[in-house]
């Protein structure tokens, strides 16, 4: 059996585990660059099957890969405990390049919904939660700037990957371009398994005297059945679905709302997007390290008033480019804040022991954000022509937020 690393030996290569980490998050963010896929695959499946799809038409299997991540963050949790997250990342990543071949080969949706949908998907929640649970242990120094980077690389790969997915499209076809980023996912990943070490329990870098409070404290170690049982946690996935819902309603109509209200061709609703992915990166980086000076809970208010101020931006945009620009940016930094506090916040609140499966329990809140934010938007548009609605409800939610912040400041004292 190999040595395990000694604390000095752990210290001096954290980081080249980070930047490995952050490098198998980019590919496995690339689950989010469906829409650069979709229509291309309809065309494909029409001209082979005599169909008459359209991209909406498989939105199916990115609903299919966006909702079954949560389940293999917890389960691969599991395993990520147990195991060591070696095994875990070379899994997910063999099913994650394994479903890009495999919708390389589909012939029709089925297919496509296997491979994609249930395959990639699945495999996303295994990489992301594993990289980033353990990357967060390694740095009990830095929680909330490890974190921040590590959701940044997830984030990144929408600026990054789209252009040469595009590339590969139009030279040599749609099929062809899910082969090869197929095949690469799956040697970077898994691959960049085999670098990665699990952190031992108590890890404590060298140079680094942790907080008393932190010290051994039984009270911060539960696992995910003791911590379902404290009053503090449901207010911490409501503070999550609360911050997370604007973001995920924005990032899934970025495109048609810079077309309806301000008059944007597709070709400058394109750089919204682009604008959108970058404030929310930023915001994971900036405010995880904004969290470890000034605490987690400060920094998620700053980032839910950032949010009001953002949707109300749009409100009373009418048809300003500059007001909306403000507005998406500033309501993508809180999105990207929330995304890059909670691994270390979550950590902080239970222990980094059991980490990776309380994180990805926590990470329900944003698949709920993730279900309701988009379909509610939709449902105002749907019902009364205008965004509105859907900025004023995000807004009161974001207050709810701030408030739900005070709450858990109140638990947190109660508790110590």
């Amino acid at each position: 059996m190999k040595k395990e690393m000694t604390a000095e030996e752990l210290t001096k290569k954290r980081w080249l585990m980070v930047v490995i980490s952050g490098l198998m998050n980019i590919c496995a963010g690339s689950l989010y660059t469906w829409s650069v896929f979709s229509s291309p695959m309809a065309e494909f499946l029409n001209q082979r099957n005599g169909l008459s799809l359209t991209a909406g038409s498989l939105a199916i299997v990115f609903t299919v890969a966006n909702s079954v991540g949560p389940i293999t963050m917890i389960s691969g949790g599991f395993i990520n405990d147990k195991l060591g997250p070696k095994w875990v990342l070379f899994l997910g990543g063999f099913l994650f390049g394994g479903g890009f071949l495999l919708s390389g080969f589909a012939v029709n949706t089925a297919m496509l919904t296997a491979g994609f949908g249930i395959c990639s998907g699945l495999a996303m929640g295994m990489i992301y939660g594993c990289s980033v649970s353990n990357a967060v242990k390694l740095f009990p120094d830095r929680r909330g700037m490890i974190g921040g980077i590590m959701t940044a690389t997830y984030g990144l790969s929408s600026v990054l990957v789209p252009p040469i997915a595009n590339r590969l499209i139009q030279s040599l076809g749609v099929t062809a371009a899910f082969k090869i980023l197929g095949a690469v996912f799956v040697l970077v990943l898994c691959v960049g398994s085999f670098f990665i070490v699990p952190c031992p329990s108590n890890f404590v870098p060298i140079g680094w005297n942790p907080p008393a409070v932190q010290k051994g404290s039984p009270s911060r170690e539960k696992n995910w059945n003791g911590m379902l049982r404290t009053p503090v946690f449901y207010v911490m996935l409501a503070i999550l679905v609360c911050g997370a819902f604007s973001g995920l309603m924005l990032i899934s109509q970025a495109s048609n709302m810079a077309q309806q209200m301000v008059g944007m061709s597709a070709e400058a609703a394109a750089i919204v997007v682009s604008v959108l992915a970058l404030f929310n990166v930023a915001g994971r980086v900036v405010s995880g390290w904004l969290s470890d000076r000034i605490g987690r809970i400060r920094t998620l208010e700053i980032a839910f008033l950032i949010a009001v101020a953002g949707l109300l931006m749009l409100l009373i945009s009418n048809g300003n480019v500059v007001v909306f620009y403000g507005g998406i940016s500033f309501v993508g930094f809180c999105f990207g804040s929330l995304m890059g506090i909670y691994p270390g916040f979550t950590a902080d609140r239970f222990g980094q022991k059991n980490n990776s499966v309380n994180y990805g329990i926590m990470f329900i809140g944003f698949a709920l954000a993730g279900l309701f934010g988009p379909m509610s938007m939709n449902l105002m548009y749907q019902n009364s022509g205008s965004y509105r609605p859907a900025f004023l409800v995000s807004m009161v939610l974001a207050i709810i937020g701030i408030l739900l912040a005070q709450v858990y400041k109140a638990l947190a004292k109660k508790e110590g």
